[in-house]
């Protein structure tokens, strides 16, 4: 088994792969597609064992961690891995596999492929529901029918973000990393209570890449995991006795002050088919409508071709989606 390192602002499983948590801007559920919006600094990651007598114990183990959220924020997975030996990577929210919508397992499939290829895949911002475009993550409370684990399996038992990471056979890349050249000029509540899990949000650019490697390449018994629960604000208080992170700026105040979105330069590229249970899974605005509520913050907007910043893959380097207040926590 891999080793799990939690560590202040990301999860570091095996040698080379590294998972963090970006804050970010919401998107309307309006009927439009957005561009990819900025990251606003990465969710602080603590393990659940050095909170061990104020949480659930069957979140104890050592491959657990939790992060705090708002009910309605949103938030993208960035992953940092080696070009040179790369991992493939199931994700799922509440069980549920992200990018084939079937149920959770630490099983490789390739028909569909229901799995990343770190680093091919620089981020994920939520499931796959059509070409070239997901559904944002959107923390939602368990217990109310807002999660994508509600709408695919009927009961919300789990929430939080499941993660798996393997590695690859032996012999199929390279034991130690290429030399490299110099560098040239140039970023909770007591045991019981509700936790949070992630819905369905508005449509964004973004597509989720093909295995160019083959399913053959990944050793099935030579993996990590890792389980990220997600604590609402008070939660996350009553836990550590420390107050939450402020909530972010909303997405219309941001774009009103010209402040960058971003598109990545990736036409040519193919992608995974979407996942015909994900598209049609029900949406946070969607469950708003059938419970007759208004959610306020989420108002349509437009974002201008002038305000979105074109991004380049430099080699084996992720793409920068550092926004104006990006901290310094990448993994």
């Amino acid at each position: 088994m891999l080793d799990v390192t939690i560590d202040k602002y990301a999860i570091r499983v095996g040698p080379r792969f590294a998972v963090s948590f970006q804050r970010t801007l919401r998107i309307p559920d309006d009927g439009r597609t957005y561009p990819l919006p900025p990251g606003l600094g990465a969710f602080p990651v603590l393990p659940t064992a050095d909170f061990a007598s104020r949480v659930p114990a069957s979140w104890c183990a050592a491959d657990s961690g939790f992060i705090a959220m708002y009910q309605r924020e949103a938030l993208w997975l960035g992953f940092r891995g080696a070009a040179w030996k790369p991992n493939a990577v199931k994700i799922a929210v509440g069980r549920i596999n992200v990018v084939s919508g079937a149920p959770f397992d630490e099983v490789l499939r390739d028909r569909p492929q229901d799995y990343l290829v770190v680093p091919e895949q620089p981020w994920l911002d939520g499931i796959n529901t059509a070409h070239g475009a997901i559904r944002q993550f959107v923390a939602m409370p368990l217990g109310a029918g807002y999660t994508v684990e509600a709408a695919l399996s009927g009961s919300e038992q789990f929430g939080g973000i499941q993660i798996v990471v393997f590695e690859p056979k032996a012999g199929r890349f390279p034991e130690s990393p290429p030399p490299q050249p110099p560098p040239g000029p140039e970023k909770m509540s007591a045991p019981g209570a509700r936790t949070m899990g992630l819905g369905a949000g508005g449509a964004m650019r973004q597509k989720i890449y093909p295995d160019p490697y083959g399913l053959h390449t990944w050793d099935p018994q030579d993996y990590g995991s890792v389980n990220v629960h997600i604590l609402n604000s008070d939660q996350y208080r009553q836990v550590t006795g420390k107050p939450p992170p402020l909530p972010p700026i909303d997405a219309a105040t941001y774009t009103r002050h010209g402040l960058p979105w971003f598109d990545l330069y990736d036409e040519e590229r193919p992608d995974v088919a979407p996942a015909p249970r994900l598209r049609d899974a029900r949406t946070v605005a969607q469950r708003d409508a059938e419970l007759d509520r208004i959610a306020a913050g989420v108002e349509s907007f437009e974002v201008t071709e002038t305000q979105i910043k074109k991004l380049r893959r430099k080699g084996a380097e992720r793409p920068d989606r550092a926004g104006p207040r990006e901290e310094a926590a990448h993994p």
